[in-house]
C-alpha cells in the first residue's frame, strides 16, 4: 500500500510540474515576443522604418483596386515626363558635334574628352542630364590615348536608354497588379495595341492566332518554370522587342520570314498547322504531326512528345504545337535543349545513358530501313556522341553536359531526325569549302 501511495504522489507531482513548466514557458514566450516586437519596450528605430509590404487588393475590393490603378498611372505618367523628346535628342547631337575634342583625324569619328563632356552636361536640358553621368563616360571609355569617347557611341547609348525606359513604361501600363510581370493576356494586349500595320492589314479573325503566336515565343524562352507570367525586366533584356520594333518602321527587313513576329512568319506557322490538321478538328494527333517539316522525325520521338507535352484526349492544340516548333527551330538555344532533353530522358532521371541513346537511335534505324538505306551501327554513333559531349560522368549525359559541349543541337538531331543525322554524317561533303579545295587539287 505504501508503494502505491508513493507512486501516486510522484505521478501527481510530475503532472503539476509539467503544468507549471508549460505555464512558465508560455509566459516567457509572451514576454520576449512583446519585447522583441517592440510593444512594451519599443525601439525608436522601429518607428522610423516605413511599411514596405502592402498586400495586393482582392478583386472584390473594387475601391482599393481602383486606387492602385490610379496611383500606378500617376507614377508612370510622372516617369514618362522625364523621358527625352525628339527635339531634345536633336539638341544633344548638336551639342556633341559642337564640343567634340581635338585632335581631329581625317576619316575617323569625332571624340569628346571628359572636360568637354561636362560642358555638354551643363548646357543640356534637365531631362538629358539624367542620362549623362561620369559613370556613363567611364563605361564608354575605350583605349583612346587622349581619354576620349566616341560622340556616336554616347548618343546611341542615350537613345537606347530612352527607348528602354519608354518600353518599360509601356509594358508597366499592362501590369495591373504592379508586381513587375505580365501574364499571357496582358502581353498579348500590349502586342496588339502596338498596332503593327502589316498585322492590322490581315483579317480580324487571324488577330487572335497572331497574338497567340507572338506571345508564345516570350513564354517559351522567358518562362522556363511555366508559371504563366514573365518579368518585364526579362522582356526588355531578351531583345524580342527589338524584333517587333523592326516591323514598325517604314522600311521593312528583307527576310521577314526570319522574324518570328512578322505577319508572313505567323502565317507560315499557322498555315503549316492547318495543313497538318487533315481531319479539320483543330487539333493534331501523332500521325498528323509525323508530316511536320520533311516528315523525317522518328516515331519514337513523336511518341515521347505526346507523352510529355500537354495534350487533350491524345491530341495537340495550337499553343502546344508552337512550343514544339520553337524547340525544333531553335535547337541551339538552352530553352529548346531543355524542352528536348525532357523528351529524351525517358526514365526521368536527369541524364541520358546508353539505354536512352539506343532507344531513340532505333527510331533512326527504322527510318533508314523504311527508305532503303544502309543501317548504321549504334556502337559507332554512341562513341561519337560521348566523344562530342565529353560528359563529367563518362556513362551519363546531363543537360548541363549538352549545354557545355556547344553541340547539343547536333546530338539531338542525331537521335530524332533522319535528315539531321545524314546532314551530320555528310557534313564534309556538304560544307562550302570542300568544293573549292577539290577544285584547287
Amino acid at each position: 500500500m505504501e508503494l502505491k501511495s508513493l507512486l501516486r504522489r510522484c505521478a501527481s507531482k510530475d503532472t503539476q510540474s509539467e503544468v507549471k513548466h508549460e505555464e512558465t514557458e508560455s509566459e516567457l514566450f509572451s514576454k520576449y515576443y512583446h519585447e522583441w516586437k517592440g510593444k512594451e519596450h519599443s525601439n525608436v528605430s522601429y518607428k522610423a522604418i516605413p511599411k514596405f509590404y502592402h498586400k495586393i487588393p482582392k478583386e472584390e475590393d473594387t475601391l482599393l483596386r481602383k486606387l492602385l490603378e490610379e496611383s500606378r498611372t500617376l507614377f508612370l505618367s510622372r516617369r514618362n515626363r522625364q523621358l527625352i523628346e525628339n527635339d531634345d535628342l536633336k539638341a544633344l547631337w548638336r551639342l556633341l558635334n559642337t564640343h567634340h575634342s581635338p585632335p581631329i583625324i581625317a576619316g575617323e569619328e569625332k571624340m569628346i574628352n571628359y572636360d568637354d563632356f561636362l560642358k555638354v552636361i551643363s548646357l543640356a536640358c534637365p531631362n538629358v542630364k539624367l542620362y549623362l553621368s561620369p559613370i556613363v563616360f567611364g563605361k564608354l571609355l575605350k583605349r583612346d590615348p587622349y581619354g576620349r569617347v566616341s560622340i556616336a557611341d554616347l548618343f546611341q547609348y542615350v537613345m537606347r536608354k530612352v527607348w528602354l525606359n519608354q518600353s518599360r513604361i509601356g509594358l508597366s501600363l499592362y501590369d495591373l497588379t504592379g508586381q513587375g510581370y505580365l501574364r499571357e493576356h496582358d502581353l498579348g494586349s500590349y502586342i496588339l495595341d502596338m498596332g503593327l500595320s502589316p498585322v492590322m492589314a490581315l483579317e480580324k479573325s487571324f488577330h487572335s492566332f497572331y497574338q497567340c503566336t507572338a506571345v508564345r515565343k516570350f513564354f517559351f524562352f522567358l518562362d522556363p518554370l511555366c508559371k504563366g507570367r514573365v518579368r518585364i525586366q526579362d522582356i526588355l533584356a531578351s531583345g524580342f522587342l527589338d524584333e517587333i520594333s523592326e516591323l514598325r518602321g517604314d522600311v521593312m527587313p528583307k527576310n521577314l520570314l526570319a522574324n518570328w513576329f512578322s505577319a508572313p512568319s505567323a502565317l507560315r506557322v499557322y498555315g503549316q498547322y492547318l495543313n497538318l490538321d487533315r481531319d479539320h478538328n483543330g487539333m493534331l494527333n501523332r500521325k498528323e504531326l509525323a508530316d511536320y517539316g520533311t516528315g523525317m522525325l522518328t516515331q519514337v520521338f513523336l511518341e515521347r512528345v505526346f507523352q510529355e507535352c500537354n495534350t487533350y484526349g491524345g491530341e495537340m492544340d495550337y499553343k502546344t504545337y508552337l512550343d514544339f516548333v520553337l524547340a525544333l527551330e531553335n535547337r541551339q538555344e538552352p530553352q529548346a535543349l531543355h524542352y528536348l532533353f525532357r523528351i529524351l530522358d525517358i526514365n526521368g532521371k536527369g541524364y541520358l545513358d546508353t539505354f536512352c541513346l539506343n532507344y531513340f537511335f532505333r527510331g533512326i534505324q527504322e527510318q533508314m530501313a523504311l527508305h532503303g538505306q544502309e543501317e548504321v551501327s549504334f556502337e559507332n554513333i554512341k562513341d561519337e556522341i560521348f566523344d562530342m559531349v565529353k560528359p563529367a560522368d563518362p556513362t551519363k549525359i546531363t543537360l548541363q553536359d549538352l549545354l557545355n559541349c556547344g553541340q547539343g543541337d547536333t546530338i539531338v538531331s542525331l537521335l530524332i531526325d533522319l535528315n539531321g543525322f545524314w546532314s551530320h554524317e555528310n557534313r564534309e561533303a556538304l560544307s562550302p569549302d570542300s568544293g573549292s579545295d577539290a577544285a584547287e587539287v
